[in-house]
């Protein structure tokens, strides 16, 4: 009986022609993905070449600090004039005290003067009604003094008609004069006293009114006093008058600044700072400048939050105040932002301000080519940017301008 012969799926005929047919499509596509890649020729020794590396990031910046004086204080006119003297310029020592410059203001001494001449009217008046109240005293006793003769010499009239009128020796009409004159004069005394009470109290209240005026008035004086005195403009701490903005003649307001005193027992650094730091800078971080061959350490004190053009100011102390260091000298600050850490490095260089950071041409092996590769950047410092990923430690990028590249895939490296 015959059996049926199966025919072979895979013979090598077909395997070979599968083969053949997988592999042109891979060089197709390869040589089309090659040819889609544009490239351009690049002279190797107009770029600059960087290794990427491990190592430590230190995040700083540098920022210029000038050196100024630990306190300064500020000279403001605390009345206005104008300078009629002036007998210390800027760059003199002074001692607490000292006499910088003189002002004059006809206006307030006129006033000091009429103050002063309403405090002797008021003093003058005081004392005059004073003197009445004595005097109207001294008059109601004198005016009780004769009231009371009269009343006793009344009293005895009276007395006497009143046993004669009851012996019927006078008549009705002349004890009815007697007694007449004898109730007017005690009632008139009556009268007189508190008439005189009214006329104590008044003058009592006069005086205390007159007494309070006095006062006020005194104080007023007193204070008008000081602001004269204010019109000699005298050093209220010892140390450097660095300034004094004023000359002879010049006319200056109330609360104008017109000098300042730098205090010579310290020094701090005064720097500025780019605004897009404004978040990172606190008290407490740490600064470094060279100075004479040695490493002087800062730290920062105090940080201005007000923003002008762009950057904002930072006041950092010496933890040692170098020997011959000066007011007003500038110098190159290392301001910390952070605590070293180990990190992926590539050195800064002008490709970042073409790409932003997000991708660089990386060198091939051989060193014949430069490829186009997405990467991400962290961190930055005067030196090294932070790779976060897209390079590996040993790998060579082109770190130079890529300006003249335009948008190329592929550098050829001649």
């Amino acid at each position: 009986m015959d059996r049926p012969i199966k025919k072979k799926v895979f013979t090598f005929q077909r395997i070979a022609i599968g083969l053949f047919t997988v592999g042109f499509l891979i060089f197709a596509v390869r040589t089309v993905l090659i040819g889609s890649q544009s490239s351009l020729n690049v002279n190797r020794e107009k770029i600059t070449v960087s290794k990427v590396e491990r190592g430590v990031f230190d995040e700083f910046i540098v920022v210029t600090g000038v050196v100024q004086p630990l306190k300064t204080y500020q000279l403001d006119a605390i009345e206005g004039g104008y300078v009629s003297q002036k007998l210390l310029d800027g760059g003199a020592s002074v001692k607490k005290g000292d006499l910088i410059l003189k002002l004059e203001n006809q206006r307030l001494t006129m006033d000091f003067v009429n103050r002063e001449t309403e405090m002797y009217r008021l003093i003058n008046e005081l004392e005059n009604t004073r003197l009445g109240l004595r005097q109207d005293k001294f008059a109601l006793r004198k005016t009780l003094s004769e009231l009371d003769f009269q009343i006793q010499q009344a009293k005895a009239d009276y007395d006497r008609s009143s046993k004669l009128f009851a012996d019927k020796i006078i008549s009705q009409q002349e004890f009815e004069r007697v007694k007449i004159t004898y109730e007017r004069l005690t009632g008139q005394r009556e009268i007189e006293i508190e008439n005189q009470k009214f006329q104590e109290e008044n003058s009592i209240t006069q005086i205390k009114q007159l007494e309070g005026t006095l006062d006020r008035t005194r104080l007023n004086l007193r204070m008008m006093k000081e602001n004269l005195a204010n019109l000699a403009v005298k050093a209220p701490v010892s140390g450097l008058l660095s300034r004094v903005d004023v000359e002879i003649g010049a006319s200056i307001t109330a609360g104008q600044n017109i000098g300042q005193i730098d205090d010579l027992n310290g020094f701090k650094m005064r720097v500025e700072v780019d605004e897009h730091y404004i978040s990172r800078i606190f008290p407490g971080l740490e600064g470094s400048f060279e100075f004479n061959g040695t490493t002087i350490k800062l730290v920062v004190s105090k940080v201005y939050p007000e923003v002008r053009g762009g950057r904002f100011d930072v006041d950092m102390v010496f933890e040692k105040i170098p020997d011959g260091i000066r007011r007003g000298q500038s110098v190159p600050v290392r301001l910390q932002l952070g605590k070293p850490a180990e990190a992926t490095l590539i050195a800064t260089g002008g490709f970042f301000s073409d790409t932003g950071g997000n991708w660089v041409y990386v060198i091939s092996q051989g060193g014949a080519k430069a490829t186009k590769r997405n990467i991400s950047l962290g961190r930055k410092n005067p030196q090294f940017f932070e790779v976060l990923s897209g390079l590996e430690p040993g790998e060579e990028v082109i770190t130079s301008s890529y300006e003249n590249f335009g948008d190329k895939d592929v550098l050829n490296l001649q």
